[in-house]
């Protein structure tokens, strides 16, 4: 059985309108939980999962894991 793609991200758009990497190189049914549980904690920013760009990186845009 071939292993899931991992080529899914969780995004982030903050109060201002700026777009987040989150986190990056998931399987897509992992990125969509992460992605939910994030937004499930009543923060203003939205989180949703899509498919990697060719050209992004697995390095979040800030910091690390925001967790």
């Amino acid at each position: 059985m071939k292993p899931p793609a991992v080529d899914w991200c969780v995004l982030r758009l903050d109060d201002n309108g700026n777009r987040f990497l989150v986190r990056a190189g998931l399987p897509r049914a992992e990125a969509e939980a992460l992605a939910r549980e994030f937004a499930a904690r009543d923060h203003k920013q939205s989180y949703w999962a899509q498919p990697r760009a060719a050209d992004a990186t697995d390095a979040p845009a800030r910091g690390s894991d925001v967790r």
